[in-house]
């Protein structure tokens, strides 16, 4: 007969195997629930790094976004103070044309275009010859005044490293209404894929002659396909200039977004040496 001493030790051993029982069905149901949550993470990881590095400079208009009229979000950070001045007053110009003007420049002449920014003024070096088209669309427009009172819409600070700008609405979508061919690919100075410090280039939807007013400025080397005209060269001057402005970076603090720095072209001129 079992004593009832007997009895209560053996209640409590069932107890306790049974507590012990419900800890390790727990753990185990803690460990497979972690291993998903790890496995969805590394798929949202592994998505987000695709389609950031993916990212190219287009025109915001066949939007993936800057890279160029092609295109790199996290959290906002604080703003690192506008190293800028007040934009001169006036407004952007809407005006849009049905076709690429007509050649009018001197194609074996020097021409430099004169960028005066809310920053300061960016000098480029135009490649007339190895860009006729480019430089002669850029002569018109700035003759138009199609630039001037025009912000600088987009910086990229990570992957590659551009201001771009060009775009009368300020937000990547806009143009001239014409397209320009492309031009100048296989520039020299395009080595390994990469657009070095102080290029200027066309932006573009991605697609081949899609080049429009859209630009950028590279500050530091860049890895880029050798798809956006390269058309001019910055002056020494202007890549302090330019520097200041991304060393101010940008609004979303992921690499890609609208200057902190107000960039705005007051006035664009080109010129002929």
């Amino acid at each position: 007969m079992v004593s009832q001493e007997q009895r209560r030790r053996q209640l409590a051993r069932e107890k306790f195997l049974r507590q012990q029982q419900r800890r390790t069905a727990a753990r185990r149901k803690a460990r497979v629930r972690n291993s998903v949550i790890a496995s969805v993470l590394g798929v949202v990881l592994v998505g987000s790094l695709a389609l950031y590095t993916t990212g190219t400079l287009k025109d915001d208009d066949d939007k993936e976004t800057a890279s160029a009229e092609a295109s790199p979000s996290a959290s906002a950070t604080s703003k690192a103070p506008d190293p800028c001045d007040k934009a001169a007053a006036g407004k952007a110009a809407t005006k849009t044309w049905k076709k690429e003007p007509a050649m009018s420049i001197d194609k074996s002449a020097d021409y430099t275009m004169t960028l005066d920014t809310t920053c300061g003024e960016i000098d480029i070096a135009l490649k007339t010859a190895a860009a006729p088209h480019t430089v002669n669309s850029f002569e018109f427009l700035a003759g138009e005044g199609y630039f001037d009172h025009t912000k600088c819409h987009r910086l990229t600070t990570s992957g590659i490293y551009v201001l771009q700008c060009g775009d009368p609405t300020g937000q990547g979508t806009g143009g001239p209404g014409y397209t320009i061919p492309d031009e100048n690919l296989k520039d020299k100075s395009l080595k390994d894929n990469v657009y070095p410090a102080g290029t200027v280039a066309m932006a573009n939807t991605g697609q081949a002659h899609t080049g429009g007013s859209q630009f950028f400025l590279v500050y530091q080397d860049s890895q880029l396909p050798p798809s956006y005209t390269p058309f001019g060269t910055i002056s020494d001057a202007g890549m302090k200039v330019l520097k200041k402005i991304a060393a101010a970076g940008e609004s979303t603090g992921a690499g890609d977004g609208v200057p902190n720095a107000t960039v705005v072209i007051d006035k664009a001129t080109v010129t002929k040496s």
